[in-house]
């Protein structure tokens, strides 16, 4: 019998709110338990092929994995205009070939144990755990109607804390250095809390 033909992995372009990132959108399906990895180098990606031979494009500054995307950064080497179409035909056919993406699949980590375990990949779990109901709250808040917009434009969102009135995130991805970033946190998503969830004064991003 011959052997059964691969459908091939589809991948399209999105451009993002951040000039200098740009979507990849799949049927391939990178992280599971709505997890993230993120790359910021080619050392950090030794154990993630994909990763490491996207960072040998010279004008690639970072890979973010979410679901069933990619978002790419880059440099001012180059305009995406000139390099998306080479990058999607890549990933089609390296992800259609076979070919790993990670050495071992991601598990999801929390937070506080994701840095102590190397040598596998760590998929970063997408909020800090809620320690009371407010916090809950707050997360069911962020993943009902804050996540599906951020990764829809190939960025994440985790909650980190709650304390006197002030709501601290991080952004990850498209949003991270995001020039339109601060006008999400201050119009888009603290104007939701504002509406929904009063006891929440202030959103501010900070470093995760």
């Amino acid at each position: 019998m011959s052997e059964k033909k691969k459908l091939p992995v589809t991948v399209y372009a999105e451009s993002t709110p951040n000039p200098k990132t740009m979507k990849f959108v799949t049927n391939f399906l990178f992280v599971k338990n709505g997890g993230i990895v993120e790359f910021n180098s080619a050392e950090e990606a030794e154990k993630a092929p994909l990763a490491a031979r996207l960072f040998t494009f010279p004008f690639v500054t970072g890979v973010f994995f979410s679901s069933n995307f990619i978002t790419l950064a880059k440099n001012d080497l180059v305009e995406w205009h000139d390099v998306f179409g080479e990058i999607r035909d890549y990933l089609s056919n390296y992800l259609t070939t076979g070919h790993p993406v990670f050495n071992d699949e991601p598990q999801v980590a929390k937070e506080e144990t994701k840095k102590a375990e190397a040598p596998h990949i760590s998929a970063q779990m997408a909020h800090q755990e809620p320690q009371n109901d407010l916090e809950k709250r707050i997360v069911e808040l962020l993943e009902e109607y804050v996540r599906p917009a951020v990764e829809a434009d190939g960025g994440a969102i985790h909650f980190r804390k709650f304390e006197a009135g002030t709501l601290s995130v991080v952004l990850k991805g498209s949003c991270s250095g995001c020039p339109s970033s601060t006008v999400t946190l201050k119009n888009g998503i603290q104007g939701l809390f504002n509406q929904m969830m009063p006891e929440v004064k202030e959103v501010v991003a900070i470093e995760g």
